[in-house]
């Protein structure tokens, strides 16, 4: 799959042009194309005056909106890019996978959301509603204000995720036409703990080899058309573990490929995908099956 064009969904608080800058290497494949979208929720604007929804209020936001996008898209003119824009008021579930549909895009680029766990109790979360709906490819990014990482390009060194489901393959099939812009990928597969209870040695090690076995075909297959590739078992919690293989590996993005606990599939937003675009401090591209 090519990625030509991509949808930038940003409220500006949560995710900035830096973000996009970062992914510009994708020129080299074959983005030509982005569209800016600004979603102005009404129920944020009652709650930024205090004095409920005032429409003095969202002409001022989308003029904001609109003198940012104007900025960024000159930059991308100078360097032949096609640029398309969005300011609308609503839903930004139903204007995001709205745009993303309209516009056919390839990628969809969006903010970590930073709700608290009551707020996403009574209100739910909109990003987990985005990914649940979407059938098409999810870059979530994060800004690391505590870690005081800088962003790096993320297809540089990915990290991908496998457990070998159809979701699974499908990502690291995303990633076969990219190779002018991959570093390395590093490819990591995490056995559960419970899998192994009450088994001898022997059978743990030849599970771990089973794995490692099915990983190597696939670094076989990167390594054929050019793209270095290291394959990794590691044991324990999926979300830790593919986490702290991420920082074992200096990796610039993680990429999940996970179907959810079982094998089950609910249009792909299983617990280990829906774990690391909440919790990763990484960039996290999910991946439809």
């Amino acid at each position: 799959m090519n990625i030509q064009k991509l949808l930038f969904a940003t409220r500006f608080d949560d995710l900035w042009f830096d973000a996009l800058q970062s992914l510009l290497g994708l020129k080299k494949v074959a983005l030509n194309h982005v569209v800016f979208l600004n979603v102005i929720e009404r129920q944020k604007v009652a709650m930024r005056r205090g004095v409920g929804y005032r429409k003095s209020e969202e002409i001022k936001l989308r003029e904001m909106a609109n003198i940012r996008f104007i900025d960024w898209a000159e930059t991308l003119f100078e360097q032949g890019m096609e640029v398309g824009v969005y300011i609308v008021v609503g839903s930004l579930v139903q204007h995001v996978i709205s745009a993303a549909e309209k516009e056919q895009v390839d990628l969809i680029v969006i903010g970590k959301e930073h709700k608290s766990k009551i707020e996403r109790l009574f209100s739910g979360s909109d990003l987990s509603e985005i990914v649940k709906r979407s059938n098409i490819p999810i870059l979530v990014y994060n800004y690391l204000s505590q870690s005081k990482r800088k962003i790096e390009e993320p297809f540089k060194r990915p990290l991908l995720a496998m457990d070998f489901s159809p979701a699974s393959m499908k990502a690291y099939q995303f990633l076969m036409p990219l190779k002018e812009i991959i570093g390395k990928i590093n490819i990591i597969n995490v056995v559960s703990e419970k899998s192994l209870c009450g088994t001898s040695v022997m059978a743990v090690q030849s599970s771990r080899k089973q794995s490692r076995d099915q990983l190597d075909r696939i670094c076989d297959q990167f390594l054929d058309v050019g793209i270095e590739a290291k394959s990794h078992v590691y044991i324990g919690d999926p979300v830790d573990q593919i986490e702290k293989a991420a920082r074992d590996y200096q990796a610039t993005m993680i990429i999940s490929g996970t179907a959810g606990e079982s094998g089950r599939t609910d249009r792909y937003l299983g617990r280990v995908s829906k774990g690391l675009f909440e919790k990763s401090v990484y960039p996290v591209l999910v991946i439809p099956p």
